[in-house]
């Protein structure tokens, strides 16, 4: 993984947390146990770093809720 994929990484999940009111170590866990950090958050790093933080939340939001993780 690259530098840039990892602060992004880094960044969405916090951006999480934030939406969510939850710790960023709750999120890491959802995102890491969901799949969704090795199969959207990494794979698709390069459509997804260009757009804004709120529909990239709105995309893991909907990847986790496909996947019956609440947030």
């Amino acid at each position: 993984m690259s530098k840039d994929t990892f602060e992004f990484i880094i960044y969405m999940l916090h951006a999480c947390a934030e939406k969510w009111s939850q710790f960023p170590s709750a999120v890491y866990k959802k995102l890491k146990d969901s799949g969704c950090i090795n199969q959207l958050l990494v794979p698709y790093y390069d459509i997804l770093h260009t757009q804004g933080t709120n529909y990239v939340v709105d995309d893991i939001e909907d990847f986790l809720s496909a996947r019956g993780v609440s947030v």
